[in-house]
């Protein structure tokens, strides 16, 4: 049994709810034949209406981040499914417990980032000082970096990092993906301008043929086709650059708030 058929077909149980979350965010247990584990359901019914994306749309599209994730071949994003559930049909998402206290990002007294750090930008940290955000220069988070890029992520926020005891690095919360205007918004600007690694490359080069297959009759499923399309001309325009994206100065480039 996969964790994706776990998650689908599993007997949800509801422990709790996540209460600084801004729509419904419900901790559940899912048990099938004999497997459990520990999930997160949100259900549409539970969804803050947005000005700037379609009502009840969000669990969609944190589906098609996960099936962008997995085309990509990194693993981003855990198992997530769009089911049926207590309170309606919702997004069903494993459960990671991360690593408390793993740096990756950091305010510093300083006007350049130090090693293995890179920089954001300048922010007031009150009482007219500023300091200087940066966040690790990681793999991990860099490949997180183009993940975004392609599904326009427009709330990559410090709290949707997730490090493992086992060294894997997810990111959670993509309701706010896949608009057709240029929405995003991210901490990870560490490497805006800079060339795409060889292993980015490659994977976009994978994404842009699913996109035209399979991947593609997937998406259609959970986004319209304006943003279909959107999503693969933003894969082109990587390739066709191979840089990371810079801030377009047409939206604010950093999420508030931060964590």
């Amino acid at each position: 049994m996969t964790t994706a058929e776990l998650l689908a077909e599993g007997e949800l149980t509801v422990r709790g709810r996540v209460r600084e979350a801004s729509n419904a965010v419900l901790l559940c247990d899912v048990a099938y034949e004999g497997r459990t584990a520990s999930c997160v359901y949100k259900p549409v019914a539970g969804e803050r209406p947005l000005w700037d994306f379609p009502d009840g749309t969000l669990a969609q599209r944190e589906v098609a981040a996960y099936e962008v994730s997995e085309a990509t071949g990194w693993g981003l994003v855990p198992t997530t499914v769009l089911r049926e559930g207590p309170y309606g049909e919702g997004m069903c998402q494993l459960w990671i417990e991360p690593v408390p206290g793993a740096e990756l990002l950091a305010l510093v007294d300083a006007e350049e980032p130090g090693d293995g750090w890179k920089a954001v930008g300048f922010a007031e940290v009150g009482e007219g000082r500023t300091a200087l955000l940066v966040h690790a220069d990681d793999e991990r988070l860099r490949r997180l970096a183009v993940l975004d890029a392609v599904i326009n992520n427009a709330d990559r926020k410090g709290g949707h990092l997730l490090p493992t005891p086992e060294g894997r690095l997810y990111g959670i919360d993509h309701g706010v993906t896949f608009n057709a205007e240029n929405k995003l918004r991210t901490l990870l600007w560490g490497w805006a301008g800079e060339k795409l690694t060889p292993e980015a490359l490659d994977a976009l080069g994978r994404l842009r043929q699913a996109l035209d297959g399979a991947l593609g009759l997937r998406l259609g499923e959970l986004i319209t086709a304006a943003e279909l399309d959107a999503t693969r001309a933003r894969v082109t325009d990587l390739l066709t650059t191979g840089r990371h994206p810079e801030p377009s100065g047409e939206w604010p480039a950093i999420p508030w708030p931060p964590v």
